[in-house]
């Protein structure tokens, strides 16, 4: 009887390795077979890439990170926090909010590990510049007089509701980026730390969050309303949306 021919032989032992569950590398016929990325895990991105000034594109998330899509990083053990949608939310559609900047590093680490991309926050500067298209101008004064600032801000900032609404509530930007102009601030990687500081990441006590106005939270702060601000007023809610450089 002639032998099998090496490709059978070759697709039976891949098969094998695959049922014994050795998902993360195999050798077959001297050749390394990588893990290829879980697209279970795969966020959905936006129609179109953000194009910054200076020529560079960053690929977006859609929409926030939802509270579903937060408790697949929960069970597995990655991440600390257990959301819970409220009965008259859906959890696949509702934001997760009540983020700290550490429970947002969790989540980018799992992600990647996960899928096998390279996911990261947006810095301010590509925030702010996704956000342009669909966030109000920033109003006029209401009082000229330089020693009443403080009151033409009180009164104009705050615009934008604080009520958690699912996801596509609120505008959409040309690349089709939903939320942006909504109640939740999404945080950046962007350090807060006075004008010439150089601090790195892990050593920040605060970082930019991206919403309606400049705001700046401590990194551990998951309810701003009870953790106050370190620059502008609290947002209403705190939550994340991921970025990549490359496409997904």
């Amino acid at each position: 009887m002639s032998a099998a021919p090496k490709s059978n032989h070759r697709l039976k032992t891949f098969i094998g390795l695959a049922v014994l569950g050795l998902s993360a590398a195999a050798i077959v016929g001297g050749v390394q077979m990588k893990r290829a990325p879980d697209f279970h895990n795969m966020p959905v991105m936006a129609e179109r890439p953000i194009v910054m000034p200076d020529g560079h594109a960053i690929y977006v998330q859609r929409y926030e990170v939802t509270v579903a899509e937060w408790n697949q990083c929960h069970e597995q053990g990655a991440c600390t926090l257990n959301l819970r949608a409220r009965p008259d939310q859906l959890p696949s559609t509702t934001p997760a909010t009540g983020l700290s900047y550490v429970d947002a590093q969790e989540y980018v680490a799992w992600m990647n590990a996960a899928s096998g991309r390279k996911f990261r926050l947006p810095t301010a500067e590509e925030w702010n510049y996704m956000a342009a298209p669909v966030l109000p101008e920033t109003p006029d004064p209401i009082f000229t007089d330089p020693s009443l600032t403080w009151a033409s801000s009180y009164l104009t900032e705050g615009l934008a509701p604080r009520a958690l609404k699912p996801q596509g509530s609120f505008s959409q930007s040309p690349q089709g980026i939903a939320d942006l102009d909504g109640s939740v601030w999404e945080w950046t990687q962007e350090c807060y730390a006075g004008a010439g500081d150089d601090i790195t990441p892990d050593r920040c006590p605060a970082f930019i969050v991206g919403g309606e106005h400049i705001a700046a939270m401590s990194y551990l702060i998951r309810d701003p309303a009870r953790g106050g601000c370190a620059a502008g007023t609290p947002p209403a809610h705190l939550g994340m949306r991921l970025v990549a450089d490359e496409a997904v």
